[in-house]
């Protein structure tokens, strides 16, 4: 198959729950194009490339030896997401990584080192930093309009049921998929540290409330940055009985904002001074919620790696980049084990 000299070809490795925004993505961007798909199952990997007209491959393996490929998005079980990014750094595929980009910190400098030795660029999903609403939030902090920043929380609270958890036995499980901070609030824990800056300590709690898994449920934490604000963390995959909120808050000794909604895509607080006709102009142009809790932003996070290949820049959301939050996750989880805080760097990897 022949692709467009004018589009970037495009492989999807693992055709489950979240692969269908990133080829519903793929499809609508003009200068890109959907080759190729890979599951271990059968019966998905060939119903995926019916669907949006690519061809099917059962080995990530036979996949990346496609020429017409020049970027691979990897979809799967998050434990297998190192190891497929540097085989497909090696076959000469850039990179695009789910969150978290790997289980632990080592595996996560071994993708990075991999990209770079073969001059391949490296992208990993945080797609919320793309909600307007966020966008409009980055502008405020980029601006100094919070003057001295106090305090921040990320707060999600939603449902995922037994029968979520059952459906795949990977689910939960310490090797393979991590508990709700690696899964569920690790984007809102990148988005908390991307307002807030660097971070100097974690202390954190984790439990296994009601769900039939080997991961943590419940977790709660408290950041100490390095500008000395305090960051909070509450994550929670038990509410009772669906999705209540993504919420991200900020708070500066000028400055006041809450992000909410289902997913970080509303804005429900918005205090500066003289901010009375900015704020009736952000309430009246706000988003829906999205039908999905994996909101709007996998087109523009997509395109901006099809850029940075063209251009032969950095995207955005490079690998150091989306190595950050995990590393807090792992703090959280060693802090949980030791009982005491836990300074960043993380000196020793910790796999949870």
């Amino acid at each position: 198959m022949e692709k467009s000299i004018d589009k970037l070809g495009f492989g999807i490795i693992g055709c489950g729950r979240i692969a269908p925004k990133h080829a519903e993505s793929i499809t609508a961007i003009p200068d890109a194009e959907l080759v190729a798909v890979c599951d271990i199952i059968p019966e998905k990997a060939e119903e995926f490339a019916r669907l949006y007209n690519a061809e099917p491959y059962l080995d990530y393996k036979e996949l990346l030896q496609r020429d017409d490929i020049d970027i691979v998005t990897i979809a799967t079980p998050s434990g297998n997401h190192a190891e497929i990014g540097i085989a497909a750094a090696k076959a000469g595929k850039h990179v695009m990584v789910e969150k978290p980009m790997s289980m632990t910190l080592k595996e996560a400098d071994s993708l990075i080192k991999a990209c770079q030795e073969n001059n391949v660029k490296l992208s990993v999903i945080h797609q919320n930093r793309y909600n307007k609403s966020i966008k409009t939030l980055r502008t405020a902090m980029e601006s100094g309009r919070f003057g001295k920043l106090t305090h921040g929380q990320a707060t999600v609270r939603w449902n995922r049921n037994d029968e979520y958890y059952t459906q795949a036995p990977w689910r939960g499980t310490k090797l393979q998929d991590g508990g709700v901070l690696m899964n569920q609030s690790i984007h809102n824990i990148d988005l908390l540290q991307w307002m807030m800056g660097p971070v100097e300590s974690v202390y954190g709690y984790t439990t296994t409330a009601l769900r039939p898994i080997e991961m943590e449920d419940v977790a709660g934490a408290v950041i100490r940055f390095k500008n000395g604000a305090i960051g909070l963390i509450e994550a929670a995959t038990t509410i009772y009985p669906k999705n209540i909120e993504e919420t991200l808050n900020i708070f500066g000794a000028t400055g006041s904002v809450i992000i909410g909604g289902i997913a970080v895509n509303r804005v429900e607080t918005w205090e500066f001074e003289d901010s009375e006709e900015e704020k009736k102009q952000i309430f009246a142009s706000q988003e829906n919620d999205p039908p999905t809790v994996y909101g709007f932003g996998h087109r523009e996070i997509i395109e901006d790696m099809i850029k940075a290949v063209k251009s032969n820049t950095s995207p955005p959301l490079n690998g150091e980049e989306g190595r950050k939050a995990l590393e807090i996750i792992l703090a959280i989880y060693k802090s949980q084990e030791t009982g005491l805080p836990v300074k960043l760097p993380m000196l020793d990897d910790f796999a949870g």
